[in-house]
């Protein structure tokens, strides 16, 4: 049976994702696109897109045939949302686009994205809802929590552990078996040289915790 694909998020990497969905070719995946859930039923006002937005996902009746994919930046937000869909008897694919890199032993948790580039190398697990957006990587032996988000570019090197919904800007680098805790993020361009606790927000070369910091990462 064909399942419906609802991507969670009709924003800029909601089209993007769509896009990365449409590159997996029908005979390495058992669903066909269905259209999005956003909260904003003008998100995709002044894009050309032939898919169109079906209803709000903090209120969605999952129909037995849909399956959801997230495409939300914020880790927070994502997961109380996958989180609330799952408690509604709704279930998750996973995307794997065709250029991404799986090595030996790895594994990728329900709701995940690996986007055009994403690489894991080996014995690297993936909690679910994580995304990885293009040319990331995690090396040997990481652990990803549910919900992180990796933007562009990011590597994540070996024996890394990264708690639930961490959040890593563009171009970020942690270094070798630090951990990086809970909902704590790590801004565009960072060098993470020490461990991040719960929470907090680093920056910088190498990163220092920011008090306070609310803009864009």
């Amino acid at each position: 049976m064909q399942h419906r694909l609802l991507i969670i998020g009709a924003g800029g990497f909601g089209r993007e994702l769509l896009g990365w969905a449409l590159g997996v070719p029908p005979g390495a995946r058992d669903w066909a696109i269905g259209g999005f859930l956003d909260a904003n039923p003008a998100a995709l006002d002044g894009f050309p897109c032939e898919y169109r937005i079906l209803g709000d996902p903090s209120s969605y009746a999952p129909d037995p045939n849909d399956v959801f994919l997230p495409a939300i930046g914020h880790s927070a937000t994502k997961l109380r949302i996958c989180r609330s869909l799952r408690a509604r008897a709704g279930h998750f694919a996973t995307l794997l686009h065709p250029s991404a890199i799986l090595g030996p032993a790895c594994r990728v948790g329900e709701g995940s994205v690996l986007c055009p580039g994403a690489t894991l190398t080996t014995n690297v697990t993936l909690g679910d809802f994580v995304v990885m957006n293009v040319h990331s990587s995690c090396g040997h032996d990481v652990v990803v929590g549910d919900g992180c988000t990796f933007s562009a570019h990011v590597d994540v090197t070996g024996a890394v552990r990264l708690g639930e919904g961490v959040f890593l800007g563009s171009h970020a680098v942690v270094l070798p078996g630090l951990k990086v805790g809970d909902f704590a993020a790590v801004g565009a361009g960072s060098v993470v040289v020490r461990n991040v606790p719960a929470g907090v927000t680093v920056m910088g070369v190498p990163a220092k915790q920011v008090a306070g910091f609310r803009g864009a990462l």
